[in-house]
């Protein structure tokens, strides 16, 4: 499956659930000074996330192109300065502005990847937050996913709520435990 075909399954997917199709925004965002790019798809919906802005839908699906160079997404320490790797990207990405939460994402997720990209659901695996019983509820019971290919990501460097599977937007502000 090309690159292209995986970004349209994962549009038209999200459509045919009742997402709002939303563009890239511009990679270098015009309103916010805390950023000097785009660096994933949730800063197009940032004053949503704080509730300032509503839009006229609930649900949304993008592909957005981003850049990390620096700040709290740094993918240059991860893959280094060399001339075969680049920091610029296409994030997917589906949100609910409160109409759907985990059991939604979960399998939206789920039917996406074993039915619509068609890889085999024994060999998938998944990650929630060391303290998500819920996460890890529905990919076991709900999904079905053996528990031994289910893994509790802990915190990072001691510090709670520094983890891999707990998102954060910055310091302060929407946050809270993730799944992949």
């Amino acid at each position: 499956m090309k690159v292209a075909d995986i970004r349209r399954k994962f549009i038209e997917f999200f459509v045919a659930n009742g997402h709002a199709h939303v563009p890239s925004s511009s990679l270098v965002p015009g309103d916010d000074p805390t950023l000097l790019f785009t660096n994933s798809g949730m800063v197009q919906f940032k004053d949503v996330f704080l509730g300032v802005e509503k839009r006229p839908y609930v649900r949304a699906t993008t592909a957005q192109r981003c850049v990390r160079a620096g700040g709290k997404h740094n993918d240059l320490e991860n893959v280094g300065y060399t001339a075969r790797h680049h920091t610029f990207f296409e994030m997917l990405g589906n949100f609910s502005f409160g109409d759907y939460f985990k059991r939604e994402a979960i399998r939206y997720a789920w039917e996406l990847l074993t039915v619509h990209y068609g890889l085999p659901p024994e060999k998938l695996w998944a990650t929630v937050y060391i303290d998500d019983d819920e996460a890890y509820n529905l990919w076991t019971q709900d999904i079905g996913v053996p528990a031994e290919r289910v893994v509790r990501i802990g915190d990072n460097k001691g510090a709670k709520y520094s983890s891999d599977n707990f998102w954060q937007m910055a310091d302060i502000g929407p946050c809270g435990p993730c799944s992949e």
